[in-house]
């Protein structure tokens, strides 16, 4: 009778089962299938032989990665040999529900590998029982390690980065288009709103923001004098156009203008600049992230026409993955289709038209230069998707190459060799990236550096307010006598700021019994104050028994 085990690998771990009756189980396949769905009878035929649980979750996702990529991870090797029966009389036979890991297993021993047939029914049995089959493990917690494990090599295989999300792009150039037709659209509203009072601007002023900002400024044109000069040439920058503008205030045809639809048209006016002024950060913003996801579109062909490809493509993955073809008539499919339709010229350029290099181009030559602009798209779109470091240089290199091609097809003058360039370019993207990554590591020391600190001050708190808990109960009549000491220091300080006056008065007075050392004072001072006082004494009583003698003759007369 032949052994055989099936090794099964699951999100907790792998797990090897010893099939029983091999013989009967390779004949009666249909006897297999019906007792798969019941826990009895698949556990008469299977029994778990071992299991290996994975240590974290980290180690689940190489062991699963090395799976994916039919690689026997260390951690399987080891399970195996320990747990297998490789020597012996019997014939081992490993079923594996993968034949990529089954070849891999096979070089690694000297195992007879068997894929289908039972195996497949025995792997399907043993994925719907497994958390029966395993002591300790709940369908909770196998669903669980299942979910996470899903997430994590999910995000593994797609390399998952949230500042490369070009999803943010997309919304950001289509929100750009968006506010470009409304402030457009409300612009001519204001312009045919205010020129019923001031047509005359209309004339001077074509730009559309100025022409908001101005009818906000100038409202009633009649309060127009040469005092608000000055700020009519801030907002047009031309002292002529402001002169003329305070000119035909004077002699206007326009109508007389409530001062209630003055207040409408200037709110209006308003949220005209503040959308404009909106529209430049947003402009700003979708820079920034370009620079971030691909620097290397952006600095070929500009961060607005860079935005619209991705866009139009669906995703900077999806421009990557097109032909140069494709991309020279991105934007244009109505036209390709009717060229088709009717047999006529195909369209020669799409979104890349508004580049300025097709525009710099002859008209003979604008075919020619947008077939060559839409191959370095191509080649910039791919390393921005697939490099790892986001750098600028490729982009710069493929620019200036189609440069060299214009010129080319201007005055003959040969441009370098593709390979040239690549070169140069591949020797500073490393450059480049190796600088990036010293600042990144560099970073992360300072980072490990100040946590390292705050953890030990937060340790060497924790023990000085311990360490004082402890001596503060010993140690009390310590502190007592330091606070004495210092309440002595402080009343001698404030001794001697006083002034001699007030020194004076307090000898006089007696008040002081002992000097600033604190020794005591010799014999014949002591006796000169007691007969100060005892002299104090007596010119004290003396008014008394004058009055008391006055008043024995006032009750005697």
């Amino acid at each position: 009778m032949v052994l055989m085990h099936v090794l099964f690998e699951h999100a907790a771990g792998y797990a090897l089962f010893a099939v029983r009756e091999v013989e009967e189980v390779g004949l009666l396949l249909p006897q297999v299938e019906e007792s798969v769905l019941s826990l009895g009878k698949f556990n008469n035929m299977v029994n778990l032989a071992a299991f290996f649980p994975f240590k974290s979750a980290q180690a689940a996702l190489e062991n699963m990665n090395a799976i994916s990529e039919g690689v026997v991870h260390a951690d399987l090797k080891l399970f195996l040999e320990t747990n297998l029966p490789l020597s012996g009389k019997k014939k081992a036979v490993l079923g594996v529900s993968d034949t990529k890991i089954g070849a891999a297993l096979q070089e690694e021993f000297s195992v007879s590998i068997q894929t289908g047939g039972a195996v497949a029914e025995i792997t399907r049995g043993v994925r719907l029982h497994f958390h029966s089959l395993v002591k300790g493990l709940t369908g909770l917690a196998a669903s669980k390690a299942q979910l996470g494990l899903g997430h994590s090599y999910s995000r593994a295989k797609v390399k998952f980065n949230v500042n490369r999300a070009d999803n943010m792009i997309i919304q950001s150039i289509a929100l750009l288009d968006q506010l470009d037709k409304d402030i457009n659209t409300f612009s001519m509203r204001v312009r045919e709103w205010y020129g019923y009072h001031f047509p005359e601007l209309v004339k001077i002023v074509s730009e559309n923001s100025m022409y908001c900002r101005l009818a906000q400024l100038i409202g009633n044109r009649k309060e127009l004098s040469e005092e608000s000069l000055e700020s009519l040439e801030e907002v047009v920058m031309d002292s002529a156009k402001a002169q003329a503008i305070l000119d035909a205030s004077r002699s206007s045809m326009g109508m007389d203008i409530s001062p209630i639809d003055l207040i409408n048209i200037e709110r209006f006016s308003n949220r005209v600049v503040s959308l404009a002024a909106y529209r430049l950060e947003l402009q700003e913003y979708l820079r920034s992230k370009m620079s971030q996801v691909a620097p290397n579109l952006a600095a070929l062909i500009g961060e607005v026409v860079g935005a619209r490809l991705i866009s139009h493509a669906g995703s900077l993955t999806n421009l990557a993955k097109y032909p140069a073809s494709t991309v020279q008539i991105l934007g244009a499919e109505k036209a390709l289709f009717r060229a088709l339709k009717t047999r006529g010229n195909t369209p020669k350029y799409g979104l890349i038209f508004h580049s300025t290099f097709i525009g710099r181009a002859a008209a003979k030559n604008k075919g020619r230069i947008s077939r060559y602009l839409a191959n370095k798209c191509t080649i910039a779109s791919r390393i921005d998707c697939f490099s790892e470091v986001p750098t600028s240089v490729f982009g710069d290199k493929l620019r200036g190459q189609v440069e060299e091609r214009l010129s080319f097809y201007e005055t003959g003058e040969v441009p370098r060799k593709n390979v040239e360039v690549m070169k140069e370019a591949v020797k500073e993207a490393g450059d480049v990236a190796a600088d990036i990554k010293r600042k990144l590591e560099k970073k992360e020391k300072k980072r490990k550096k100040r946590e390292k600190k705050l953890q030990e001050l937060g340790a060497n708190g924790d023990a000085n307010g311990d360490a004082e808990v402890e001596d503060g109960e010993a140690d009390t009549p310590v502190a007592k006598k330091k606070k004495k000491k210092q309440a002595a220091e402080e009343t001698e300080e404030a001794e001697a700021v006083e002034t001699p006056a007030k020194k004076k008065k307090k000898l006089k007075a007696g008040d002081a019994e002992t000097t600033d050392n604190g020794t005591e004072e010799t014999p014949a001072k002591k006796k000169k104050r007691k007969s100060e006082t005892l002299d104090a004494e007596a010119a004290d009583e003396a008014p008394d028994t004058v009055v008391s003698e006055k008043k024995k003759k006032r009750e005697t007369e």
